[in-house]
């Protein structure tokens, strides 16, 4: 299980490159409550899938809507992160994302799905197969993936230190909006 979700939760993908991001934008500890809402419904969501596997394998139909529903919130978000001023616009501060974000992004989250659908059906019963082996797999997976967010938080921050100024502020955005368009268009490909 841990050689399954350890890699996972350092590649880029939607929270960690979104945790970068808005780090680069508005600092740590203001990226902190949408890294918490992350947690909240990487969790909440965990349970559900855990609760739910059997009926979400029999149903591809629900999971192909939930991953395309979350590909076009992945695309929103990759336009407002790509084309948002630097920081240092005063309009932008309105922009930062709070724990409510974090929750709705892993309901939409196509590779959160797949990725706890794997665990749950792979490793289900590591923990037992009763409601609290599902806890147990859900808590340490949010605690491995919250290694994660956090790693790409703080790379978020150090970016801002380095390139402070209006010009690389862009820069980093666009480079981060475009990141997470292609990791969206990524999920959105049939295999």
């Amino acid at each position: 299980m841990l050689i399954f979700t350890l890699p996972v939760s350092f590649l880029p993908g939607p929270n960690n490159l979104l945790s970068a991001v808005h780090s680069s934008k508005f600092g740590f500890n203001k990226t902190l409550p949408l890294i918490l809402g992350m947690v909240i419904g990487w969790f909440l969501l965990g349970i559900a899938v855990g609760l739910g596997a059997l009926f979400i394998e029999k149903n591809s139909m629900l999971l192909t809507v939930l991953t395309y529903s979350g590909v076009l919130y992945m695309i929103y978000l990759s336009y407002k992160i790509t084309f948002s001023l630097s920081s240092e616009d005063p309009d932008f501060s309105s922009e930062r994302l709070g724990t409510n974000t974090g929750i709705i992004l892993q309901v939409v989250n196509g590779k959160a799905f797949i990725h706890l659908l794997i665990l749950m059906t792979v490793f289900g019963t590591a923990f037992g197969a009763d409601f609290i082996g599902k806890m147990i797999i859900a808590l340490l997976n949010v605690l491995i993936k919250l290694t994660g967010w956090i790693a790409w938080a703080l790379f978020g921050t150090a970016l801002k230190i380095q390139f402070n100024d209006t010009k690389s502020g862009i820069l980093i955005n666009r480079a981060f909006g475009f990141s997470l368009f292609c990791v969206a268009i990524w999920i959105a490909i049939p295999r």
